[in-house]
């Protein structure tokens, strides 16, 4: 199992960056106003940050704009920052990596190491093992994490199980090595392929490269509409296996680490949909005023949702007193992962936007 600790490291601060624009989905057309109705309710998303779809606003900007704010906030020498790991399936161009881009716009040595991981709703538990394992020795000494989508990008606009979902953002995590004053970091992280179908976009890639009829829009049951160069849900089988392997993992997890589960402070979910999340609180018997949401405001921003859940509902509390935090991401891949971590009095940047 890949269920381990690492040592050593802190976290000391966290920043995420939105759009400015904003689409409200009691304005959409796509459903009717009593199907509006009951998808808000359902889901709990009420607007969405999103970028306009013409390349003026990539991941990257996001997260740069973030960057840029919390190592102004943290006031580090950029010249002291030794690794970025950029999270992320929106990516700038096929190659070269956005991390290398991301290096260079944020004015960065270039002994500074930079690489992305191509992953999405579990992808900030994920890379907080990368980045705590490449400090943990010491050799490396501070490291920004760097997770975001434009996930909005993906979903077709006459989709209706997609398009009122998903909102975007970018976020930055720093972390140091201080092996006197570190935090915990506990983690748990799974993998299962075989459900590659149930979150994907079928076409642009090498298995299946882009034609002229990837561009072509054919209707599906449930009143969606997309082509294959738009994101593809399975709902029932992404819904079956986020209820019963989530709250299992979690259990296996608190369990393991021999966690008191009254100690934990809050359960910071990938902001799904709200229905669901409340499904996987109540199977694990967590308080409902320890769960915090910002799924109204932000929608489904896939790998951000945790770190911009952070930000947006626990600065306070992240920046006057120590916490601990139980949190799972889960989702496309199948890849999901349970992370446990302690804060103490971090840095957390104003909410940004572009």
């Amino acid at each position: 199992m890949a269920i381990f600790d690492i040592k050593n490291v802190k976290i000391r601060g966290i920043s995420a960056c939105v759009p400015h624009r904003v689409e409200y989905n009691r304005d959409s057309k796509l459903l009717t106003p009593e199907e509006l109705e009951k998808y808000i309710a359902t889901t709990g998303i009420e607007k969405r940050h999103c970028a306009v779809h013409d390349g003026s606003i990539c991941t990257s900007d996001l997260c740069v704009k973030a960057a840029d704010k919390l190592i102004s906030d943290l006031e580090w020498d950029k010249n002291e920052i030794d690794a970025l790991v950029f999270v992320c399936h929106t990516t700038d161009y096929k190659l070269p990596a956005t991390a290398c881009c991301i290096q260079h716009r944020l004015g960065l040595r270039d002994s500074c190491m930079a690489f992305d991981i191509t992953l999405g709703c579990s992808g900030f538990v994920y890379g907080l093992s990368v980045i705590g394992s490449l400090l943990s020795g010491g050799t490396l000494r501070k490291a920004l994490l760097l997770v975001g989508n434009t996930q909005s990008f993906y979903a077709s606009p006459e989709d209706k199980s997609l398009a009122l979902l998903f909102g975007d953002a970018g976020t930055v995590t720093a972390f140091e090595y201080n092996p006197d004053n570190a935090d915990k970091l506990q983690l748990d992280l799974c993998t299962d392929g075989s459900g590659k179908d149930f979150l994907i976009v079928p076409d642009g890639g090498c298995r299946n490269p882009f034609t002229v009829e990837s561009l072509n829009m054919e209707n599906f049951d449930g009143g969606i509409k997309r082509s294959r160069i738009h994101e593809k849900m399975d709902g029932l089988e992404v819904f079956s296996f986020s209820f019963t392997r989530i709250p299992k993992t979690m259990s296996r997890f608190i369990e393991h680490f021999q966690l008191n589960a009254n100690e934990i402070d809050y359960l910071c979910l990938h902001q799904a949909n709200k229905y669901l999340c409340e499904k996987i609180r109540k199977k694990l018997n967590f308080p409902e005023y320890k769960t915090p949401y910002n799924i109204q405001e932000y929608g489904n921003t896939s790998g951000a949702t945790i770190p911009l859940l952070m930000v947006t509902e626990l600065k306070k509390e992240l920046t006057s007193r120590p916490l601990k935090l139980l949190c799972s991401g889960f989702g496309v891949g199948l890849s999901w992962g349970v992370a446990y971590l302690t804060t103490n009095n971090i840095v957390v940047s104003d909410l940004q936007e572009i």
